[in-house]
């Protein structure tokens, strides 16, 4: 069979769970923002496959090259595709944009000059994958926080991660959905300025989103929208509070190209939890958790984020 490799792989995926937590025997990994990536080395052969299968060789060279200079003339990896911000947090928009060079993020070595590894223990096919990968800067090997799945937690939320993964060390390659492997996301929260709504669609009833904003220096930006986290009873309390803030014109200096707004009169505050602001100022994933009273609209100002 020469330098093939007998198989092809799914992925293996963490199960999301809600806290983070402390078990003795599992360690915790930095939660990469990026484009999960298995690559196949195979005599000069270099593959990148997505997880879904989508072949992503072309899209990345600087990484096939790091991979064809190993020196396993076989080796299987599994890893993400990361770009990093100026604070080396992996952002998934910087990747998209195409702008600056990734950085293939290793976390496991599931083949290895001949040797299937898929059976192995998590602990003796990060070995593999250690003395396979070396160093370099195009291949980076995962990122673990601390012996501490708690302190784990708190370090990736003090720098701005998307989260972690934790994972028995026990455990073998499952491809598909494991508990063996478990995220914990970190969602961030912060104050935004209520700007206006959208009507509703569907059986939806009294508007279908909310419009936010945050004040940068003297302007008010319009930063996203939200339309989760509301049930009947909050749709129609919120909506009876907006009635006479109702307004004609948009109250940000960046409206945004919606249709079915009606605009309000700045004066709500809204505590939104959120992935992350984006480079261009918009809300990733929001999610509406209820009204504040105890901050004033005018003191709403821009988190940071990729600005």
């Amino acid at each position: 069979m020469g330098n093939r490799i007998p198989f092809r792989v799914q992925p293996m995926l963490a199960t999301l769970v809600l806290q983070p937590f402390e078990r003795s025997g599992w360690v915790y990994e930095e939660k990469y923002d990026g484009d999960r990536t298995l690559a196949y080395k195979e005599g000069d052969r270099v593959r990148l496959l997505s997880r879904n299968g989508i072949d992503r060789t072309e899209r990345y060279p600087r990484i096939v090259a790091a991979i064809a200079k190993l020196r396993p003339a076989t080796v299987l990896l599994d890893g993400e595709m990361v770009v990093f911000d100026a604070k080396n947090v992996s952002r998934f928009q910087l990747l998209q944009e195409g702008k600056d060079e990734p950085t293939y993020a290793v976390f496991d070595c599931l083949y290895c000059d001949g040797k299937d590894l898929r059976r192995e223990p998590l602990r003796v096919r990060r070995q593999w994958m250690d003395k396979a990968i070396g160093s370099g800067n195009a291949l980076l090997p995962s990122h673990r926080l601390a012996a501490n799945g708690l302190k784990a937690f708190a370090i990736a939320r003090k720098h701005g991660y998307e989260g972690l993964v934790a994972k028995d060390l026990d455990s073998p390659y499952i491809e598909g959905r494991s508990r063996k492997w478990l995220k914990v996301k970190i969602h961030q929260e912060d104050e935004f300025v209520i700007v206006g709504y959208t009507k509703p669609a569907g059986s939806r009833k009294y508007f279908s989103a909310l419009l936010l904003g945050a004040h940068e220096k003297s302007e008010l930006r319009y930063v996203g929208k939200v339309g989760t986290g509301f049930d009947g009873k909050t749709l129609e309390a919120l909506y009876r509070k907006f009635q006479p803030l109702a307004q004609s014109g948009a109250p940000v200096a960046n409206p945004p190209r919606e249709k079915d707004v009606v605009y309000l009169t700045p004066r709500l505050v809204a505590q939104i939890s959120y992935e992350e602001l984006t480079r261009d100022q918009k809300l990733r994933q929001p999610v509406y958790l209820g009204l504040r009273d105890d901050k004033a609209a005018r003191d709403v100002v821009m988190p940071e984020g990729e600005a």
